[in-house]
């Protein structure tokens, strides 16, 4: 199969690329910047353009049998003179876009990755401009859907996971945090949240690419943990005790992007009927953080 995984430099996508390549798969990242060259992701082929300001050629999306979309906009990419309807341009509007381009270039099968937000927690979504253009990005992409075009969504919670020759900033922090080489305070918030794996969400989009229902969001998920004890599974893999709560602004998770705000949980149990057809482990966020330590442990 041919694929073209959008957003293929980062760790979403990255993953995802780097394990379809694996499989047998003809894989092609896009993007705006191509990975560095000479390494994992590197070496693929690479498709310049921007879905933001549409500057795909339907010529060169036509070639692909498979796309993945793993670029949408979150709180890491606003700029700094973005506001509310920066999420509107770039979610709300740019995706389903873009999947239209795909549709009438005449792909035949399209996943967005999407946020669990809207349907985690969809009492966020009236108060907050970021969700609501994931949810309005997801209709977008769903409403596309005809027996020609096999276009859905798969919304991820918090996602981790090592990739081969990527260095992922936060996380080597999460690591050395772990290690105590930061000189922060080792607390940790209260609340928690539902994480995957990269791996979990790569065979999640996979089995939705062979086996989803066209015009379906799918909410995927594997394990809820507080975050005492997902950053101390950090602490772990470095032979450390877990960190302490304390109920305070944490500079490794500001605020900000605990949208269900500091305190509260965010849990759910994705359907198992879901889970059983895309066909995606769980219980993989253990060896997910030792990924990211075996990685960056001696940075």
């Amino acid at each position: 199969m041919k694929i073209l995984v959008v957003g293929g430099g980062g760790m979403i996508g990255g993953d995802a690329a780097l394990r379809y390549k694996a499989m047998g798969h003809d894989v092609t990242i896009a993007g705006r910047n191509a990975p560095q060259a000479g390494t994992p992701l590197g070496n693929l082929p690479f498709l310049k353009g921007n879905y933001i300001e549409n500057s795909f050629d339907k010529a060169d999306l036509a070639k692909f049998d498979a796309v993945v979309f793993a670029a949408g906009n979150d709180v890491r990419h606003i700029p700094q003179d973005g506001g509310d309807d920066y999420w509107r341009q770039a979610n709300s509007i740019a995706i389903p876009r873009f999947f239209e381009s795909l549709k009438v270039a005449g792909v035949k099968n399209a996943v967005n990755i999407g946020s669990f937000y809207p349907q985690a927690a969809p009492q966020l979504v009236e108060g907050n401009a970021y969700i609501r253009s994931r949810k309005e990005s997801d209709e977008g992409v769903c409403a596309l859907a005809d027996g020609n075009f096999r276009s859905m969504s798969v919304n991820a919670p918090f996602v981790l996971g090592a990739v081969d020759g990527l260095i992922i900033p936060m996380f080597v922090a999460y690591v050395q945090f772990g290690q105590g080489k930061l000189g922060l305070p080792e607390t940790v918030p209260p609340g928690g949240v539902n994480f995957i794996s990269c791996r979990s969400l790569s065979e999640a989009v996979f089995g939705a690419i062979e086996r989803g229902v066209p015009g379906t969001s799918y909410l995927v998920g594997d394990e809820n943990l507080s975050f005492q004890d997902y950053f101390g599974l950090f602490f772990e893999a470095a032979g450390r005790p877990k960190p302490e709560v304390k109920d305070e602004e944490m500079a490794l998770l500001p605020d900000v992007a605990i949208f269900f705000g500091r305190g509260n949980t965010l849990y759910y149990e994705p359907d198992a009927e879901e889970n059983a057809l895309l066909g995606y482990r769980r219980g993989d966020i253990k060896a997910a953080v030792q990924g990211l330590y075996d990685q960056y442990k001696d940075m």
